[in-house]
């Protein structure tokens, strides 16, 4: 798993420092860190927390390696120190984190990583950055060449939670409510509780409106959008 040290000017680095640090964390996935040297040691001393780690120079270098001490770290050169303005979002720092982020997804694409996992984004500096789309989802699923439908996933121990909709102004919500999306997220979220392991999910579709509609007077999109994409 590639384990990303976040936004430069964020919690990111401390954060990941005081995650290894707990026993038993390490030893539930392969670990590979990657990210700045400095931006990691500042982390661990933030912290105050000295992580070992052993340096590799790829991503490839750990995939079948049982020497690796893991987790290992994969180290980068995307952004200087002076460059960052601590607590402040910066498009060296949104810049810094889809370099990292990229070369993640290059690593999943060749098959030499299972899974991203990254500390704290912040989709300003994403955007002053370079990011083309609303937030790292998207720019994950173009630059992976994904076509069908695809939303985050929530859970909370054996719960689990899909999106109609995300990170858009509240005042867009209803607009991009449709049969068809609630169709979508619903097989999306079925087939990947199977693909878990959960032999028969059960899903329910939550109501647009805090009182469901109440028969209309709070709004159709239960009567006219919801009731029939849980019929179909």
């Amino acid at each position: 798993m590639a384990l990303t040290l976040g936004d430069a000017a964020g919690i990111g680095p401390e954060l990941i420092a005081r995650l290894l640090s707990q026993s038993g964390i390490t030893a539930s996935a392969n670990i590979v860190l990657v990210g700045d040297a400095w931006l990691w040691q500042q982390g661990q001393a933030t912290a105050k927390q000295a992580v070992a780690t052993q340096a590799v120079t790829s991503l490839a270098e750990v995939r079948g390696r049982a020497d690796i001490r893991l987790p290992a770290f994969l180290p980068t050169d995307t952004i200087q120190p002076a460059q960052v303005q601590r607590s402040q979002a910066q498009a060296a720092c949104g810049a810094a984190v889809l370099q990292v982020l990229n070369l993640c997804m290059d690593g999943a694409k060749r098959g030499e990583v299972d899974a991203i996992c990254f500390a704290p984004l912040n989709k300003q500096a994403m955007k002053l950055g370079g990011l083309k789309h609303e937030d790292e989802l998207h720019h994950f699923a173009e630059y992976l060449g994904v076509t069908c439908y695809f939303c985050e996933f929530n859970t909370l121990g054996d719960l689990w939670t899909a999106r109609v909709s995300s990170h858009i102004p509240l005042k867009d919500a209803a607009a991009m409510l449709s049969k068809e999306r609630i169709v979508d997220a619903t097989k999306l979220i079925y087939a990947s509780l199977k693909a878990s392991g959960n032999a028969s999910p059960k899903v329910a579709v939550a109501a647009f409106n805090p009182h469901g509609g109440d028969g209309g007077v709070c709004g159709r999109e239960e009567i006219d959008i919801i009731e029939p994409a849980v019929a179909e």
